[in-house]
């Protein structure tokens, strides 16, 4: 998908979690990261100990539109110093690595963090090196785990698909877009009479015509008729349509 309005970049501010690559290695993943993280309105991240170091132009240039996110990004050496000033950690990994610890999806653990956020504590969401995911060293470190349910023959997910799966998640949380909506395009529902005019109009050509046939049969016919139209979500210009559909079946009858 594609498409910007920076008219719309509103409301999309607030408190949010910290997001911390740890030891990133391409400053494309770098890039990728922050853009995914800026399509779901977050900008804070930091890195720690990026293999070919701060600043990078090739971040830069995946990051084309997501720029506020590396502008901000804050560089530590260790993990411990990109950790300090948090409350709560999550580690994104594929293994528990034999470490007793809570193991959250993205779904359950974003939610935990928008309710702790909520409570003014600072939280962070650490994503591992490319080639080998997060240490030992580093998940210790983490209050909960962040797994994600993908194919166990495959479980590896690229740095920037993971940041995107967890900024949707966060996104998600908060967002108030309802599951589905109809585009209407310049109509309006039909209101229930129009339908029922409709209904009449119809039920009256179909007789002429002979359709509700053998007689026995028309009431069933006429019910299921009914039926049919009362599941479809008729707009006004269905409803235009379909009479226009009779009118004009009407002109050609021998």
């Amino acid at each position: 998908m594609s498409g910007t309005d920076h008219a719309k970049d509103t409301g999309w501010g607030g408190p949010q979690p910290v997001f911390v690559l740890v030891e990133p290695q391409m400053g494309e993943n770098i890039g990728g990261a922050a853009r995914a993280m800026w399509n779901f309105g977050l900008e804070h991240m930091r890195l720690v100990n990026p293999r070919d170091g701060w600043p990078n132009p090739k971040a830069t240039a995946m990051a084309s539109g997501a720029a506020r996110v590396l502008d901000k990004v804050g560089v530590t050496q260790t993990t411990a110093d990109a950790l300090s000033d948090m409350n709560f950690t999550f580690a994104t990994t594929a293994r528990s690595r034999d470490l007793t610890k809570p193991v959250m999806t993205p779904e359950r653990a974003m939610e935990h963090a928008r309710a702790l956020i909520g409570q003014g504590q600072k939280v962070a969401v650490m994503f591992g090196p490319e080639r080998s995911g997060l240490a030992n060293d580093d998940i210790v470190q983490a209050n909960a785990l962040i797994s994600v349910p993908v194919n166990p023959a495959f479980a590896s997910l690229n740095l920037a698909q993971c940041v995107l799966l967890t900024a949707y998640e966060w996104r998600r949380q908060g967002d108030a877009t309802p599951p589905e909506v109809v585009e209407l395009a310049g109509t309006d529902f039909a209101e229930t009479i129009e339908v029922q005019k409709l209904l009449e109009r119809m039920e009256s050509a179909l007789h002429d015509v002979n359709f509700f046939w053998p007689e026995h049969k028309a009431e069933s016919m006429i019910l299921t008729l009914r039926n049919m139209m009362s599941r479809m979500p008729l707009t006004q210009a269905d409803v235009r349509t379909f009479h226009g559909i009779i009118k004009a079946l009407g002109k050609n009858k021998d």
